[in-house]
Order: C-alpha cells, then structure tokens, then sequence
C-alpha cells in the first residue's frame, strides 16, 4: 500500500457506525484527496436507505472533506459483504465502530472482531464512545516470533508519518524466558528500525501473564491513542493463531485498535 485513497467504513445510522465516520473524517482531513465509501449492508435481499438521511449525512461533510462522501448497498452478511466490497472498490483500510464490551475475559466473536480476523487489509476499529480524535502515541504489539511479512510494517509507517507519530513497540512477557534476544525478535527489531524510520520511539518490555491486561494497562498509563497489531491467522510459513488476542483487544480496548494484514 503505497498510500491510503479509499476507506471503507461500514455505516448502518447508529451513533456506533457515525462516531466510525467522524473518526474517518478526522482520519482524512480536509485537504486530502481520498474517497470515504460508506457501506450500508442488510441481512434482506430487498431494501433501501430514505434519500433524506443519506442527505443529512452528507451535507454534514461536505464542508469537512475534499470529496463527497460515495454510498454502496449490498445484502448479505456482514463479513461477506464487506469483504466483497472491499475487493471491488479497491479498498486500502476498513474504519469501523465496535461496541464492544466490559465483560472481563469475553472472547466472543462479535461482528466487527470476525471482519478484523477475515479481512486482507488493515482494518482500524473505534470503540463506543471514542471521542477526540488523536494521533501522536501508538504501541505496536509484537510477540517473541518473527514478522511473517514486514511489509506490513511499511503500511504502519504510513499512519505515522501521516500525524508524526511516535511509535513504541511493546512486547508482554507473559512467562519465564529472555525476552528480546532470540534470532527472531533480532529480526524484528532490524524491520521495525527500517521500516519505521525516525518514527520508532522505544522498544518496551511488559511483565504481565495476562498479555490482554498487560498492553490495555499500557495504552492507559502512557494515554496510547492508537494500538496496533499484526493478527497472525492468516500465517502461511508458520501454524496460524486461532486470533483470540484480536477478539480480546477488538472487544475490550478502550483506545482505537488496527490490525495490519
């Protein structure tokens, strides 16, 4: 992904899916020439959105963004449509509200959490209630194993450069070892070096055996305004992960989540 010019972001007229779109709007700016699409899915083969509410959200941000906001319909799943959209209209990033929950340890598969595990592209989710929208403090989560695919880094650096934001690599250690000299982590680090330029602030190591608890407490001491990780399921060199970490963070996360794949 060379640049972002077109976010999807799915959009069913709940105060969850327009925080999502003020979010997006922030995201963009006013001066940036990139197309927000927005998506609004039924389950119903036959339906239709009333053209006075597809006004009144435009008409909103018009004044806000260079281009007009675009509109697509499509039935079916939520997952299914989204994916298919997302390949068709070329789509660089997926914006979406979430939710989520308070429970502590629920790791049931929520709508937006199944898309996060599905989707081929990065996909940034806002939670409920999110409100001032900032970008200057990210934590990228890595684990001991070794990038798959470090261009998914370069991806990262876009978001960065784009607000100059610092960005701190955090790692849980979450049982006995000797976190950060393995052949693999030494790999990371060159990657995370190369690819994230002058945009690397620190590398940070956490002891918590609850590795979900550990980067939420993270993000809460150092007022993180985005958390991002690299969900592992898609793996092809390696076994892939079932993604219960990217259930856990997408449900519980209280600051603005993206997964890159």
């Amino acid at each position: 992904m060379d640049r972002i010019s077109t976010i999807l972001v799915p959009f069913d007229f709940s105060n969850i899916a327009k925080s999502a779109l003020e979010y997006t709007a922030a995201f963009v700016g006013r001066n940036d020439d990139i197309k927000i699409v927005l998506a609004h899915i039924s389950g119903n083969s036959n339906f239709s959105i009333l053209p006075e509410n597809l006004k009144k959200i435009e008409e909103k941000y018009n004044s806000k963004l260079k281009n007009k906001l675009e509109w697509v319909t499509q039935s079916g799943s939520l997952t299914d449509a989204l994916l298919s959209i997302q390949k068709t209209r070329q789509v660089d990033m997926v914006i979406m509200g979430t939710s989520g929950t308070q429970k502590e340890g629920d790791a049931e598969m929520t709508n937006t959490s199944k898309f996060v595990l599905e989707a081929d592209c990065p996909v940034l989710v806002v939670p409920n209630g999110y409100k001032e929208f900032k970008l200057k403090r990210i934590a990228l989560v890595l684990g001991n194993e070794e990038i798959e695919d470090t261009h998914v880094l370069g991806r990262l650096l876009q978001v960065a450069r784009r607000f100059n934001a610092q960005v701190h690599v955090v790692t849980v250690e979450n049982k006995p070892g000797n976190y950060g000299y393995s052949k693999e982590e030494e790999k990371n680090e060159n990657a995370v070096e190369y690819y994230l330029e002058s945009f690397y602030a620190e590398r940070v190591f956490i002891k918590n055996k609850d590795v979900v608890e550990g980067i939420l407490d993270y993000a809460t001491k150092k007022e993180l305004d985005l958390i991002t990780i690299l969900p592992r399921n898609h793996s092809k060199r390696s076994e892939p992960s079932e993604g219960q970490l990217t259930q856990l963070l997408t449900v519980h996360s209280q600051v603005p989540l993206l997964a890159i794949d």
